[in-house]
């Protein structure tokens, strides 16, 4: 009996300190965003910058089309997702003087904030939502090439 509770033990331990591990890396990952670059501003207040300046610009139907595409994120990354794609496409925006989010623009700051791991999951959505790849293929290489 002994022995089995220390296995148990020993097991629980392994198990902790490897979810104690997982949650390090992402808050790790969290805090190195936080920084603050050259500018005095971290990646994070530039994402929420672009999302404010922009939040006006937004239909209805690009915020559902935004929420579709973020659906194959995990629910617990959506959020991080969201606004890590929202903050690139205010960028784009803003850069190209748009008074409007358009569906190019939504695209466009889609595929440039996703990583290039994910690109068979952002190729596959668009192509579920009947979008046509063509114009986006010049995107799609940089961001192959870029890494």
């Amino acid at each position: 009996m002994s022995g089995g509770f220390a296995f148990f033990i020993v097991g629980w331990i392994v198990i902790m300190v490897g979810l104690m591990t997982i949650g390090g890396y992402f808050m790790f990952r969290k805090f190195l965003k936080r920084l603050p670059k050259e500018d005095g501003k971290s990646i994070i207040d530039w994402e929420e910058y672009y999302v404010d300046q922009t939040r006006h610009m937004w239909s209805q139907d690009h915020k559902d089309l935004l929420e579709e595409l973020v659906s194959p994120v995990p629910e617990i990354f959506r959020d991080v997702a969201r606004q890590k794609i929202a903050g690139k496409i205010g960028q784009i925006a803003l850069e190209k003087r748009k008074k409007k989010i358009t569906q190019d623009i939504l695209i466009e700051g889609y595929i440039l904030a996703t990583p290039k791991r994910d690109h068979k999951f952002l190729i596959k959505k668009l192509e579920e939502k009947e979008i046509d790849l063509s114009p986006y293929e010049p995107l799609l290489e940089r961001s192959y090439k870029a890494t």
